[in-house]
């Protein structure tokens, strides 16, 4: 396997609403984007603290929130913001090409 960062195509804009999460997936790679303020963001969708999808957490702002145990982390960095959790989730660069979204992620992880 390479190391190199790949991009991959996972959504079209108008699939993800504003303020909203949209669950994709790369290959085993489970991720949340979430449309904040019509800016795309891509982060683990797997919260850190136990095993919930981040995509079915309620946005508020540049925040999301676990919707099982109401851990909180900041969209653009993934750091956690307020316990149960207490790891940050991993972030991925983001590229929109017409209406397309590219996360981009490394194949050696």
């Amino acid at each position: 396997m390479s190391d190199d960062p790949t991009w991959h195509r996972v959504a079209n804009t108008d699939e993800i609403d504003l303020d909203d999460a949209l669950a994709v997936s790369v290959g085993d790679v489970e991720i949340a984007l979430c449309n904040v303020d019509g800016t795309i963001y891509a982060l683990n969708n797997i919260c850190t603290h136990e095993y919930a999808c981040m995509s079915d957490g309620l946005i508020e702002g540049d925040v999301i929130e676990c919707p099982l145990h109401q851990a909180q982390f900041h969209i653009p960095t993934g750091k956690v913001l307020s316990s149960p959790a207490v790891v940050d989730l991993a972030t991925y660069p983001v590229k929109i090409d017409g209406d397309d979204i590219y996360v981009q992620i490394s194949e050696k992880r």
